[in-house]
This record gives structure tokens, sequence and C-alpha cells, in this order.
């Protein structure tokens, strides 16, 4: 049974301020080793948790959180700070989701076994803690347009402000607004009818 108590509202750990967080960036373009350690570390959860929700393959999280910080450090020289450096990065995440999926479209796949679904549902970890709920989690998020889930996975899993969330999915601020109430009136209607 599914219950609200699934849908999050804030999330679990605080997410550190994005000013101190901008000074790293900024302090990390001009040479300072410590700083971009303390860059890499506030960010790496929500780098993580976006790409999890944007891409669908669980396997990939790792890599596209890798990708998008090569490519942020490779860029690093022309963040201006104009934008905190959080919707920055997550810009840069969402590119190397979009990238990766272009990339899987131009190749094909292959499988030496007749049952490759079943193989890899029988590879998937069981048994962890919240695995159910995860799961339960992520099917609710996959019922919503792929428009909704960003603006939803962004303020309310990541924690980003709607004006960042509107820089980071490239669109105004209200229509996160509208994105995010309708996610969440679609989520409460799934919930409403699996009780």
């Amino acid at each position: 049974m599914i219950t609200p108590a699934l849908l999050p509202t804030a999330p679990e750990d605080p997410a550190p301020a994005d000013e101190p967080v901008t000074e790293w960036a900024l302090a990390a373009r001009a040479g300072d080793p410590r700083a971009l350690e303390h860059f890499v570390r506030a960010l790496h959860r929500d780098v993580r948790r976006y790409v999890a929700h944007l891409c669908a393959d669980p396997q990939a999280v790792d890599d596209l959180a890798q990708d998008t910080f090569l490519r942020a450090l490779g860029s690093l020289h022309r963040f201006e700070g104009r934008s905190s450096a959080r919707t920055w990065l997550l810009s840069i995440a969402r590119r190397a989701v979009i990238d990766s999926y272009r990339h899987a479209a131009a190749r094909p796949r292959l499988s030496d076994t007749p049952d490759w679904q079943t193989a890899v549902e029988r590879a998937q970890p069981r048994g962890l803690p919240g695995f159910d709920e995860g799961v339960a989690l992520l099917d609710l998020l996959a019922a919503l347009p792929d428009e909704r889930r960003e603006a939803f996975v962004l303020t309310q899993l990541a924690g980003l402000p709607y004006a960042e969330a509107a820089r980071a999915g490239g669109c105004p601020v209200g229509t996160v607004r509208s994105r995010v109430a309708r996610a969440r009136a679609t989520l409460t209607g799934l919930l409403d009818e699996a009780a």
C-alpha cells in the first residue's frame, strides 16, 4: 500500500546555502584546490539525486554525475557567478543526461540473453531499507509528464528555490510553480487511488 509519507515535502538533509557554494566555485575558478573540494562535496548529492530522477537507468547515475562534474570543471573558468553555482551545475547535469539519451539512441543495444528484461530485474538490489518505498516513489514520479517531474524533483527533492529551478529548467518561474502544483495534484490523486 502506498502512503503519503512516501512524498517528501522537503529534502532529508538541508541543502547547503547557495552563497558559500557559489563562493567556492569562484575561488576554485581562481585555482583554490580546497574551494574546489568543498564545491564538489557540497553539490555531489544534489547532482546525483537530480540525475537519478532525470535518467531511466539507475546504473548510469554515477557515470552521469561524474560527467557533470568533469564538464563543470572543464568550463569553470567561464563561470562568473551570475547565477548560483548550484543552478549552473544542475543545468550542466541536465545537458549531460540529454546528451546520454542522444548517444544511447544512436547506438544499438545487443543482448545475448533471450529474456533480457528479467535478467536486468534480477540483477537489481533487493531487501535494502527503503527499497520498496523508493521503487514506489519512482513509479509515482514516472507517472508525471517530463516537465512536471523535472520541476517537482528540482524544487521538492533537490530543494531548489523556484527561481533557481526556473533557470535550471530554462523556463519562467510561473511555469515552474504551475508544473509543481499540477505534479502535486497528480501525485495526490494517484495516492488516493492506491489507498
